[in-house]
């Protein structure tokens, strides 16, 4: 722990409440349920250990991109004492009462980890609670809000004047995952990985629309790259809805028709489906490990290279410093279903076929193009591509051979990470974000 950490710590330790006091957090998706509250929740029990008088509740709302197992991961966070899913979200929002009729405590705070920065506005003055913000990327209702912990200088700045004192950097969530990962010797043992061999990851979602191009597309790159450098392991980390069983059938082409689609895509069977560490073995005696540890932070710090398709996992790997490569393959075009974005909400309209779906996606291509659209968090942070994209009817060799020439060349790889690490905030907000929440149970 640095010495502001050790500062922050001594002084929230001074100011703990007297009086049993209620601690709401609001939050959505799972990943800001990996990202940031558990870290919060963790340094919110090192100020506060004792539940008797300080009490972690987490109401979870409605997200896009849950996966259904939001309230579960909630749950198992060490420190939370109740969990409310998203089913129940707005019945309490609007009425004030949960669904297991939960007492509150006089003296409290909400705390915003997730959602629309509404939700603690309404919240807050129904249980006459303190309000606490964290400000990814932007900070509203200044007036009704007490305080804002901020990622970052700019969102203090844009702040109206006459509020701004109620902001303060606290720097990024995102980074303290960092401070999670299990030491690399742990990692390496658990995957055999071999002291000079280099660790690649596949993230080729989880959706149907992406697996079905994403997995053979991976698996025909992993092969390609092993051909080229022989001295690789392959890994990916399976998403937490995904069972082994359904990921391998977009390996086999039995049950994948879109593998014919990818030139030099690969099948795969899944081995050892129910050991620690099951793989997908290619006809050519390659495997990929699985790994279905979630979240998977400890892995992915530990990846010398990533391949993904688009999504919020960009920003995961960007937080943890992991160069990558961002993958969208457009062989077929009603994939395009499946990204994030504008893009994904054309191609989803009601009424359109995959026909019309293919005219829709080959426009917004071309507009693509045109433009220089990003689809990298990082890049979209940066204003500029820092990691690379490749979108287009992409080939696995044609990749691979992108992807050797950066593991060849440690300086780049070097300058990814660097430039990584500069468009997030500095790490020990969690701490900083816990300290803020104690003074305001004092306020």
């Amino acid at each position: 722990m640095g010495l502001d950490q050790t500062n922050t710590a001594a002084t929230a330790a001074e100011i703990v409440p007297s009086l049993p006091c209620d601690i709401l957090i609001l939050s959505n998706g799972p990943g800001e349920i990996s990202t940031w509250v558990r870290p919060v929740v963790r340094s919110l029990r090192e100020h506060l250990p004792d539940p008797s008088q300080a009490r972690i509740s987490v109401v979870l709302s409605p997200c896009a991109n849950a996966s259904g197992r939001e309230a579960e991961m909630a749950r198992q966070l060490p420190g939370v004492d109740r969990v409310q899913g998203p089913e129940h979200f707005f019945p309490f929002l609007l009425a004030g009462k949960t669904a297991e009729r939960w007492n509150w405590h006089p003296r409290g705070v909400v705390l915003f980890l997730g959602g629309d920065q509404i939700y603690p506005v309404v919240v807050g003055r129904r249980l006459g609670y303190r309000t606490v913000i964290y400000a990814e990327w932007d900070a509203r209702w200044h007036r009704w809000i007490d305080r804002f912990g901020c990622m970052t200088a700019n969102i203090v700045e844009a702040a109206p004047s006459e509020f701004r004192y109620k902001c303060k950097v606290i720097g990024d969530l995102m980074a303290d995952v960092r401070g999670d990962a299990v030491s690399q010797e742990a990692v390496s043992d658990r995957l055999s990985l071999k002291p000079d061999h280099d660790l690649i990851g596949f993230m080729p979602g989880s959706k149907r629309n992406k697996l079905s191009m994403g997995l053979p597309f991976a698996l025909g790159t992993a092969e390609a790259i092993h051909r080229l450098r022989p001295n690789t392991q392959f890994v990916i980390p399976v998403a937490p809805m995904l069972s082994l069983e359904a990921l391998a059938q977009f390996a086999d082409a039995a049950h994948n028709p879109d593998i014919q689609l990818i030139k030099g895509a690969a099948t795969a069977e899944l081995v050892e489906a129910n050991s620690a560490l099951p793989r997908l073995r290619t006809p050519s005696g390659l495997e990929v490990l699985l790994w279905q540890t979630s979240p998977a932070y400890d892995l992915m710090s530990q990846m010398r290279f990533c391949l993904t398709t688009v999504g919020a996992n960009t920003a995961e790997l960007g937080s943890l410093g992991v160069p990558m490569m961002v993958l969208l393959p457009t062989q077929k075009l009603e994939a395009m279903k499946a990204w994030d974005g504008i893009p994904g909400l054309l191609a989803n309209l009601p009424l359109v076929g995959d026909s019309l779906t293919r005219i829709i996606n080959r426009l917004v291509l071309r507009q693509i193009y045109r433009e220089g659209k990003l689809f990298a968090w990082p890049n979209i942070w940066a204003k500029r591509e820092i990691v690379p994209e490749r979108i287009g009817p992409l080939k696995p060799e044609e990749v691979a051979t992108q992807v050797v020439s950066y593991l060849e060349n440690p300086l780049a790889l070097e300058a990814i990470r660097q430039d990584l690490r500069s468009v997030r905030g500095e790490a020990g907000a969690a701490s900083k974000l816990a300290a803020m929440v104690v003074e305001e149970l004092r306020s």
